[in-house]
């Protein structure tokens, strides 16, 4: 598997299939899975942040399929946490800063990621964080600010990339939400990323070595 980054208004034809492909992913999970209130039209999950020209990571398996993706988009602009869910901040300044970024959107399709790290965890989800991490330093970015829920926090910890609370847990929906950030350096990449790791930018890697 390897994860390939993507911009809408950029996207060759090959691209925008792979994007179809990651909102029906996001449908299946956010929707069908998690059962979350999310719009889903002729099986795909959109939002209005879709059409704010994000970065897409896509995790894309040896079959072409999307194994998993995340949505990135500049905390300078309208994010999910400023617009949305600013009370997740608390009694905390919403991050609006060009050294950090928001990720959401963060997804892996379970039934097509089988293998699994010394954490517990699935080598596509370390796959992605690293991604992550390595498309956000590549980019001018140290700080990833992101709403998400405690489930997925515990997540994090197990995957030792610790998020660091901006407020305190709220109920939405059916979910218990909160809002964090998360660093971006070598050290976090070094933690999450597993052995089988294809980098996004091997010069910049190679170059950090």
């Amino acid at each position: 598997m390897r994860v390939v980054a993507i911009c809408r208004t950029s996207a060759s034809r090959t691209e925008q299939r792979l994007l179809e492909r990651m909102h029906e992913l996001r449908a299946r999970v956010f929707k069908h899975r998690l059962d979350w209130d999310v719009h889903v039209e002729h099986n795909q999950e959109k939002d209005e942040y879709d059409r704010l020209d994000p970065t897409y990571l896509l995790l894309v398996g040896n079959d072409g399929q999307v194994i998993g993706c995340a949505r990135l988009l500049p905390s300078t602009g309208p994010t999910m946490l400023g617009q949305t869910f600013p009370f997740l901040a608390g009694a905390a300044r919403v991050p609006q800063s060009s050294r950090v970024v928001e990720s959401s959107r963060f997804c892996i399709d379970t039934e097509r990621s089988d293998i699994v790290s010394a954490s517990g965890l699935r080598d596509a989800t370390h796959t992605l964080f690293a991604a992550i991490i390595e498309w956000s330093m590549a980019n001018g970015f140290d700080r990833i600010v992101t709403v998400t829920d405690v489930r997925f926090e515990r997540i994090l910890n197990r995957a030792k990339w610790p998020l660091e609370r901006l407020g305190a847990p709220h109920p939405v929906g059916n979910t218990i939400a909160v809002a964090g950030l998360l660093t971006a350096d070598e050290a976090s990449l070094e933690l999450v990323r597993p052995s089988s790791y294809v980098p996004l930018f091997p010069a910049a890697v190679e170059a950090a070595a």
